[in-house]
């Protein structure tokens, strides 16, 4: 196999199955690993979570980036395409660049040379993949290891990883067939990645009783957002302090972080602790801070693209996230109609999602996605026809199924006036269904003429 899309298709053939065939546990990917002989040697920041991960990780990113420090950054899942997984230095590598890792996985799962007598190790996609990239990382000369935990915590392929600080950031109900009925049981899933005598930055104003008891258990260090350290703002600028008992520092009259949305602040604030919990070995200015800051890019967190109708893309798929999108677009001010292009997967708790954004929504275009897991554009549709929020007076408010995203986006264009707007959510696959050719420039049709 040379090429990268070759591996993927090979680690798909190994563990075909999908969400609920997925075997948790660390023993199969960790004998690998030893195989491998893997070491990251820097150190390594783990962010686990429900919702804020992937900002957490990208403000990071920037952060150590703006001062000086060669950043390695694992992330998933992907919106285009897979090397978006693995970013060092501020850039996704190349593709070609992952094939070596993913040869050297598959000989060390093969037993290849290998005399630990247990022969060949059976592992999921997510897993191989995992152990590619970190061997990728580790090869890179890095001098920070960012690492964004896929599915829970303490089970979770990223795990085999001791990290020197990890970040916990908000706990919400989401893959709640694998990590348990409520926050409590979640959170203690999330809680597999503190290590005793750690730092651990519990970014969650309200953590679940689970993970302060774990921290606790495992005589963790606990940075807790509203004891250890706090945040304040206005509609102009906001400031952060640390307790004095961590060291007491303080920033003030920071500019917003480039990523919109109210709820960054939260996940700014945990990025901060983790900085200064990590200041001994990676030292870093204010200047880098505030640039840091400033000039963080990620994608579809509630990006928002210029045009005519305004076009809004998040990925926000769980009842927390979809009502922190809620919250932003209700900010946003008037617009005429709003149209949805959505798609979602089967498991979700759409019901949720539905009853806090399905007012702000005035014409849905629903899309099939690519993958076992998803609903059909058709369920969909029947489900939102069936909710009050969703069709209030017994009012279909459907406007289309689509077979793709880029289908139902360009059917909600040919729909809408140029001040409309346009949100896309409800799954990674949706947002990246529509960048498939690069962001999208819309102009209604109204002014192609």
């Amino acid at each position: 196999m040379n090429t990268l899309s070759e591996w993927l298709a090979h680690c798909e053939r190994l563990h075909p199955q999908g969400i609920s065939g997925i075997e948790l546990g660390l023993d199969r990917v960790q004998r690998v690993a030893q195989r491998m002989q893997l070491n990251l040697a820097c150190p390594v920041i783990t962010v686990a979570g429900t919702n804020g991960k992937g900002s957490t990780c990208a403000m990071l990113e920037a952060i150590y980036g703006e001062a000086g420090y060669r950043t390695g950054v694992y992330t998933s899942p992907h919106l285009v395409r897979f090397e978006e997984r693995c970013r060092v230095a501020g850039e996704a590598v190349d593709a070609q660049a992952l094939v070596p890792a993913f040869a050297e996985v598959e000989a060390a799962r093969l037993g290849v040379a290998s005399d630990d007598g247990l022969g060949e190790v059976q592992l999921t996609y997510f897993e191989f993949t995992t152990l590619a990239i970190l061997r990728t990382l580790a090869a890179s000369g890095i001098d920070v290891a960012i690492l964004e935990v896929g599915l829970g915590g303490r089970l979770d392929a990223v795990n085999i990883v001791d990290s020197d600080c990890a970040v916990i950031t908000c706990i919400a109900l989401d893959h709640m067939a694998l990590l348990g009925p409520d926050r409590e049981a979640i959170g203690y899933e999330k809680a597999g990645v503190m290590r005793t005598g750690r730092p651990v930055v519990v970014s969650d104003p309200v953590p679940p009783q689970s993970v302060l008891d774990r921290a606790l258990e495992v005589g963790a260090n606990l940075w807790r957002l509203g004891r250890d350290f706090h945040f304040a703002g206005d509609q102009q600028q906001w400031g952060w302090a640390m307790h004095p008992s961590h060291g007491g520092r303080r920033y003030s009259g920071l500019a917003y972080p480039a990523l919109r949305g109210a709820n960054q602040l939260v996940n700014a604030s945990g990025v901060l602790a983790a900085i200064e919990a990590l200041r001994p070995r990676l030292p870093v200015t204010a200047q880098a801070v505030r640039n840091g800051l400033a000039m963080v890019e990620l994608p579809g967190r509630f990006q928002i693209v210029p045009g005519t109708p305004t076009l809004v893309l998040d990925v926000a798929h769980n009842p927390h996230s979809v009502a922190a999108l809620a919250e932003n677009l209700d900010a946003m001010g008037y617009y005429p109609t709003t149209h949805a292009v959505f798609g979602a997967m089967a498991d979700k708790d759409l019901g949720a999602m539905l009853e806090r954004i399905g007012p702000l929504i005035d014409r849905w275009h629903l899309t099939d996605l690519p993958l076992p897991r998803a609903s059909t554009a058709e369920a969909l549709a029947e489900q939102l026809d069936a909710h009050a929020a969703t069709a209030p007076g017994g009012k279909s408010r459907v406007a289309g199924r689509h077979a793709t995203p880029m289908e139902a986006l360009r059917a909600a264009v040919s729909l809408a006036d140029p001040a409309d707007r346009i949100v896309v959510f409800g799954s990674f696959f949706t947002v990246g269904g529509v960048l498939q050719n690069g962001v999208p420039r819309l102009s209604a049709k109204h002014l192609a003429a």
